[in-house]
């Protein structure tokens, strides 16, 4: 059955995408490859009939909308890729409000998963599984914020399933925690997991309740930069990053979270190392 939730666009338009997909993604760099998950995730926003015509011009000749019960996705693709984008939190959506704040654990193949967002992949996951069963090019997942999560969800499943179609890598932004230990540590793929300083939401559910992060993350400091820090420089750089929004009349925690900055944040890194400027490496390993 499909939503009749109302839809309602982001405050900011919908842009073009940076990067042209005039070849397959697996000889792009890692950065390419992360800015152009990103703004594919922000257009995941945008109804089918706005964006249709902006993956046209940009390479992707596929493109399927999928709405169940609130849970919505889009199904990209051209010659050489498969591209799975999960649709985010959009804080009118109830169903959306609804998964975020389940945050009980339930049983999945190996470990728990937050319940709220495994019912979200729920109602998406037969649609996904019959295309990606059917495909033999490298398939790619994406999503910001809670479309983080549930794409996490659907590489896991993928990952761990007999779909002959191995997830190739998945790339989040300002996703919240998904499982238990169990879990992350069974689902071994190449995840690039995007952190902006504040970001609340990377924050969520706890670790009390048993939650634990995936993949390999790419921390972007107050100053936009990728950085490696642990304990109390963590915790200096988000007090200036705090220190730095109420200057600007913004709260970072919420500010943090926004799609848009995760993308101007990896313009700006991509026009750096572009220039030469030193780039701290991911630690992740691609399946061939």
């Amino acid at each position: 059955m499909t939503s009749s939730v109302p839809v309602r666009l982001p405050k900011q338009p919908a842009n073009g995408i940076t990067l042209k997909l005039d070849r397959s993604l697996c000889k792009w760099h890692w950065l390419e490859q992360s800015l152009l998950f990103c703004e594919l995730s922000r257009l995941s926003y945008f109804p089918e009939s706005l964006v249709k015509p902006i993956f046209e011009d940009a390479g992707i000749t596929e493109c399927k909308f999928i709405d169940r019960e609130g849970a919505q996705a889009y199904i990209l693709g051209n010659k050489n890729d498969l591209m799975i984008i999960c649709r985010g939190t959009e804080p009118h959506d109830w169903n959306d409000l609804r998964a975020d704040a389940n945050a009980m654990t339930v049983l999945f193949d190996v470990g728990r998963l937050h319940a709220g967002f495994k019912s979200e992949v729920d109602e998406l996951w037969p649609i996904i599984e019959r295309v990606i069963r059917e495909n033999q090019r490298p398939t790619w997942f994406a999503g910001h914020s809670l479309g983080g999560a549930m794409s996490t969800i659907c590489a896991g499943r993928c990952k761990l399933s007999s779909i002959p179609s191995n997830p190739r890598a998945l790339f989040t932004y300002g996703s919240p925690r998904v499982g238990n230990g169990v879990f992350i540590n069974a689902v071994k793929l190449a995840h690039y997991r995007w952190v902006n300083n504040n970001d609340i939401v990377t924050r969520i559910p706890p670790r009390w309740l048993g939650y634990r992060h995936s993949g390999f993350e790419l921390y972007c400091d107050h100053r936009n930069r990728l950085r490696k820090v642990y304990s109390w420089q963590r915790s200096m750089d988000r007090f200036r990053g705090l220190w730095k929004g109420l200057f600007r009349g913004s709260l970072d925690y919420l500010s943090d979270h926004s799609n848009l900055e995760y993308i101007r944040i990896l313009r700006g890194l991509l026009t750096d190392f572009r220039s030469g400027k030193p780039l701290i490496e991911p630690r992740v390993r691609i399946d061939e």
